[in-house]
């Protein structure tokens, strides 16, 4: 009987303790709440903007702030709104490389470089650039200074050492140049950010591009934007790829990995399916307002890599056009427009021949596309624009089907990413409607369709063929 009783008591337990549990109360949900990923306020006129890159020495034969202030009424023509100005600080002399170094070996932070013009010369340049427009940001170096700037005899402690006990470049690079900044010290942090804030003060800058932002730590930045957002609101392009880099210190950062699967898929060694890898990140692993910038150029492409017709060939343009109207911020390299066939020198003068845009239509296509952009809302930057979607077809390893906006503000694209002859038919509703067409490829970059600007009707019956890099873009 004792185990009798033992065994209806140990049941009569269970059937409490199974009571007691189903009248808990219900989780307190507020806790698991999603928390904003983003904090930072982008300013307003980051939605449409357009980035052009100055390298200042090469960017006019002269050289100067002075004469690229004369190349402003053709930029603005031209379309793009703000100019990514590379660093223009004195450049060490201790270990140059080169005759005239590197722009990155920066001697003295609070400083103009003369090759470059006055102080004087550089407030004209943005006065007249925001008189006509323009939003200026400049390039700055944070990971690193120059041999021979004054912080290295004045505050020794700002700087790392090795395991000799001596100050050095940065590890593994061939920058001999340089030498590294230690971001333990709260006072390097305090002069740095010092410097950051002096030049949207006192010079009216918009923004920086930051070098190698990474190899800062992430703290600084972030302490180093709300400092300036207090001056006034600015825009951050960190050269780097996290996406926490975007929760309260950088509005864009660099799509690195768009810019190696493009000239992968130019040189033949991927195809169109190669993108799909970036764009499924894009979406799943980044927040909406963060601006990614994929790029065909700029001065580090084009110096070490190759020039834009190395790199990509017949395919240019129609991966460039991808960088304006797919998703993220676009920038434009100067040269880009007069299709610069060189490699331009880093460490010496070597002026881009404008003389090579004749005959280019390079130019014609960027300013119709970025007009095209402004034009349409679902193309704008980051929150404010639409997501691209895709769009399936029947030849998926060379189109590049795909679509963004809905209703009245939608385009429907449909890109031959290979150098052979594609035919395919589009699966998805998603990509049929009625049209505007543009038509473009390796000859012409962006030119009406064929009934100049009258509707066009894709259906699941429609028929593309298209011939190698040729595109189509539909809109309404």
């Amino acid at each position: 009987m004792r185990l009798k009783s033992l065994t209806l008591a140990l049941a009569a337990s269970a059937l409490t303790l199974a009571s007691c549990a189903s009248a808990q109360t219900a989780p307190d949900l507020s806790r698991y709440q999603p928390k904003p990923y983003v904090t930072l306020q982008n300013a307003a006129w980051t939605k449409d903007a357009v980035l052009y890159q100055i390298n200042t020495r090469q960017f006019t034969a002269e050289g100067t702030f002075a004469a690229a202030q004369k190349e402003l009424p053709r930029l603005k023509e031209f379309g793009v709104n703000v100019i990514w100005l590379m660093p223009i600080h004195p450049i060490g002399e201790k270990n140059r490389k080169g005759g005239l170094g590197s722009p990155y070996s920066v001697k003295d932070y609070f400083a103009v470089n003369p090759e470059f013009g006055t102080e004087q010369d550089l407030k004209n340049f943005i006065d007249a650039a925001h008189a006509q427009g323009f939003k200026i940001i400049l390039d700055w170096v944070a990971n690193h200074s120059a041999w021979d700037n004054a912080w290295v005899e004045q505050h020794p402690d700002w700087y790392e050492r090795d395991w000799k006990g001596d100050f050095h470049p940065t590890p593994w690079w061939d920058w001999s140049d340089i030498i590294d900044l230690n971001y333990d010290s709260p006072e390097l942090r305090a002069e740095m950010t010092r410097a950051l804030v002096y030049w949207v003060r006192e010079f009216d800058v918009d923004g920086y591009r930051a070098d190698v932002a990474g190899y800062v730590p992430l703290d600084f930045w972030e302490n180093a934007r709300e400092e300036m957002d207090a001056v006034k609101p600015v825009f951050l392009l960190a050269e780097w790829k996290d996406p926490d880099l975007h929760r309260k210190a950088f509005d864009a950062t660099y799509a690195w990995q768009w810019h190696v699967i493009a000239k992968q898929v130019a040189q033949g060694k991927g195809d169109a399916t190669s993108f799909y890898g970036y764009y499924s990140e894009n979406e799943s692993g980044w927040p909406k307002e963060a601006m990614r910038m994929p790029y065909i150029e700029n001065h580090d492409s084009n110096a070490w890599e190759g020039t834009i017709m190395e790199n990509f060939g017949g395919a240019a343009n129609a991966l460039t056009v991808l960088t304006f109207i797919g998703e993220g911020i676009p920038m434009v390299h100067n040269g880009q427009e007069a299709c610069n066939a060189k490699r331009l020198e880093f460490f010496e003068k070597d002026a881009i021949n404008w003389g090579q845009a004749e005959g280019c239509t390079t130019g014609d296509m960027l300013q119709s596309v970025i007009a095209f952009r402004k034009a349409n809302p679902a193309l704008s930057n980051g929150k404010w624009g639409a997501r691209m979607v895709k769009v399936e077809n029947t030849a998926p390893k060379q189109v590049f089907s795909w679509t963004r906006g809905a209703g009245d503000q939608q385009i429907v694209a449909v890109f031959n990413m290979s150098d052979k002859t594609a035919t395919a038919q589009l699966t998805s509703a998603n990509g049929y409607g009625d049209f505007k067409a543009i038509h473009g490829g390796p000859d012409h970059g962006w030119k009406a369709g064929p009934k100049d600007g009258g509707m066009e009707n894709v259906t699941a019956a429609t028929v593309f063929t298209l011939a190698p890099w040729e595109y189509r873009v539909y809109y309404r």
